[in-house]
């Protein structure tokens, strides 16, 4: 009974984007929570500057997993290709 699964493809597979949404988001929240904990020890002696060193940190983390998971739900691409210029319009002369 457990064989007969029935099949869609990935694009609309929510769970697994879910799934693999929030993975991302935390191991980059942890692994950059800890590098800025280790920055912040490496490079400050104030305890306020090392906790902003882990708040920047995981702030960046949080934003670049955001940037993912939205481009993974089809949202905005993050690689913008630049306009070609064979695409935009002739400037028009104006004459006199």
């Amino acid at each position: 009974m457990g064989d007969n699964k029935e099949l869609t493809p990935s694009k609309y597979d929510m769970n697994a984007k879910w799934d693999a949404c929030i993975d991302l988001t935390l191991r980059r929240f942890v692994y950059s929570s800890l590098a800025g904990a280790f920055g912040g020890l490496l490079f400050f002696r104030s305890p306020v500057t090392r906790w902003a060193s882990v708040a920047f940190g995981a702030g960046i983390a949080i934003g670049s997993a955001y940037t993912d998971c939205s481009c993974l739900f089809g949202g905005y691409s993050p690689k913008l290709a630049p306009p070609k210029l064979d695409d935009a319009p002739a400037p028009k002369e104006q004459e006199e």
